[in-house]
């Protein structure tokens, strides 16, 4: 069975908006290109640059109608949009405040709320302390969405690499080698242990459904998607083939 890469997701800012590209460089050092730069602080957060685990940021697990946010890359800046916000465009390096002002009551107001702007590790601020790509499985999530009885949008799962053409939860084996994608190899890590973020709906920023609940159901686990390390170097594009 042939697999090809069929989609690239890339997240400028950690846990705000999904940007579709049709290529990326991959590279050991920072993972996915671009991927995860930056990151905003809650307030209830250590006041550093440094690696942090998720719940010290602004992210989609805590507060669901951040999942509606899209995001792309323009030269230095980022243009983040919403559909009840006019778009915002805006240099992370040189505005980090006008991100807090524009999410304003996107986040819940019970949660402490946004503090600043850091600009992540060389590696990315990524949910694990580790410079990390993550691969899904199209036919693991068509599986899921036959499942849950409707088709089920890939972003909830903010993962960077799409691969189609492999049986459903195939993906898991990839696990036992390394890849080649592009110009670039992989070196397998671990499985995608998930939270609540995919119960948030791209579309409406609402919570209509239990992932984990459906994934432990289905298949007895709450992983989905894996972990992969850059080994080499390179540049991957839609189309190519898995090797």
């Amino acid at each position: 069975m042939t697999a090809t890469l069929a989609h690239i997701w890339r997240h400028p800012l950690k846990g705000l908006g999904s940007e579709a590209l049709e290529q990326v460089r991959l590279d050991p050092a920072e993972a996915v290109v671009g991927d995860r730069v930056w990151a905003l602080l809650n307030a209830a957060a250590d006041d550093i640059d440094a690696w942090q685990p998720r719940r010290n940021f602004l992210q989609v697990a805590s507060g669901p109608r951040l999942a509606s946010i899209g995001a792309v890359s323009i030269g230095d800046g980022i243009v983040l949009t919403h559909p009840d916000r006019d778009p915002l465009e805006f240099r992370p390096d040189s505005a980090p405040d006008a991100l807090g002002a524009w999410i304003d009551d996107l986040w819940p107001q019970e949660r402490p709320g946004p503090a600043r702007l850091v600009k992540a590790p060389e590696q990315g601020m990524t949910d694990v302390p580790y410079a990390s790509v993550s691969v899904g499985n199209l036919a693991s999530l068509r599986a899921l969405s036959g499942r849950a009885a409707f088709d089920i949008d890939m972003r909830r799962f903010r993962i960077n690499l799409w691969l189609d053409g492999l049986a459903p939860f195939e993906e898991i084996d990839l696990l036992e080698r390394d890849l080649t994608l592009g110009t670039a190899t992989l070196s397998p890590v671990e499985p995608i242990e998930r939270c609540r973020a995919p119960d948030a709906n791209p579309r409406t920023g609402a919570r209509d459904i239990n992932m984990l609940r459906l994934l432990e159901d289905g298949w007895s686990t709450r992983n989905f998607g894996v972990y992969f390390k850059v080994k080499t170097a390179g540049v991957v594009t839609i189309g190519d083939t898995l090797s």
